[in-house]
């Protein structure tokens, strides 16, 4: 498309959307609330995700030790953990400062302890991994490593829990890739439905121009404008109004969340050029689905 006649195709986008500004915004705001909803997913995830990163790089494998194991044994069974491909270092806790730490994070609690005869608590190596091992299926390669020792009798490293969150994120990721689906079809379909609506008003302002030389792109050309304008005011409109949910939720709860391992954080820019750039891709496939079946014939 040369520059002029795509100037002149705005312009006369533009002058439509003057023309028609009830239709248009009822549109924009349409296919606004479609977006607010598709990026607040997408805000969900970014957190919840960095939320489950910062987790997985606190994991920590703590493997319990035979009772009957001897301190003999203890530096060479160390030295296999730490052969281990993807561990960092291993601890030694002993069974006497596990149930005196125990005793100082429970003292309100204190008469569970009163009656003990002996101590209850098993030897244990505390194992951290290096950042090459964070991940899942690695954590979990690396648990089960340690587990086959002989002088092992098991290993905990947060397994149900993690797994538990990380399967509930899995599960919403699925349902919000469905719902942007859905959120994405039904803008195409209003949009669709917006250029029909003033199509048929000027259909025989088209058949003039027909009569007179005007080619089908040439009274195309506005309409597809006004739809990639619409679905990137959309766009804009919705980033824009979920960014101000952001800033007054982030405004009451970032200081206690900012203390801890992570930080709130807004949609990447990457992301936000995405979806406003699938929303002016909306609007034009649903510029195109209307008018592709007229001005064929």
């Amino acid at each position: 498309m040369r520059t002029g006649a795509f100037l002149f195709f705005t312009k006369r986008a533009f002058k439509d959307i003057r023309s028609n500004r009830f239709l248009h915004m009822v549109t924009i705001i349409t296919i606004a609330l479609s977006i607010l909803i598709v990026s607040a997913f997408g805000l969900f995830f970014t957190n919840v995700n960095d939320i489950i990163s910062s987790w997985k790089k606190g994991v920590r494998i703590m493997a319990y030790l035979n009772r009957d194991i001897e301190k003999i044994q203890l530096p060479e069974l160390k030295n296999q953990i730490l052969a281990l491909p993807g561990v960092s270092s291993v601890r030694f806790i002993s069974r006497d400062k596990a149930l005196k730490q125990m005793k100082q994070q429970m003292k309100r609690q204190a008469s569970l302890f009163e009656n003990l005869k002996e101590n209850p608590l098993p030897d244990v190596y505390e194992i951290r991994m290096s950042a090459s091992t964070r991940n899942w299926e690695k954590v979990e390669i690396l648990a089960a490593q340690i587990e086959m020792l002989p002088q092992i009798e098991g290993v905990e490293y947060g397994q149900k829990w993690l797994g538990r969150v990380t399967g509930i994120f899995n599960l919403f990721k699925f349902a919000g890739i469905v719902m942007c689906f859905v959120f994405f079809i039904a803008s195409v379909f209003i949009v669709a439905n917006t250029i029909r609506l003033l199509f048929y008003s000027r259909h025989e302002e088209f058949e003039i121009m027909r009569l007179v030389g005007a080619t089908d792109g040439f009274i195309k050309g506005p309409f597809y404008i006004e739809g990639m304008i619409q679905g990137v005011l959309g766009g804009l409109i919705g980033i824009a109004a979920l960014f101000v949910i952001y800033v007054m939720i982030t405004s009451n709860v970032e200081q206690g969340v900012s203390s801890g391992y992570f930080t709130l954080r807004f949609i990447p820019i990457k992301i936000s050029a995405g979806i406003i750039f699938c929303s002016m891709f909306a609007g034009w496939l649903g510029c195109y689905l209307s008018l592709k079946k007229f001005l064929t014939y």
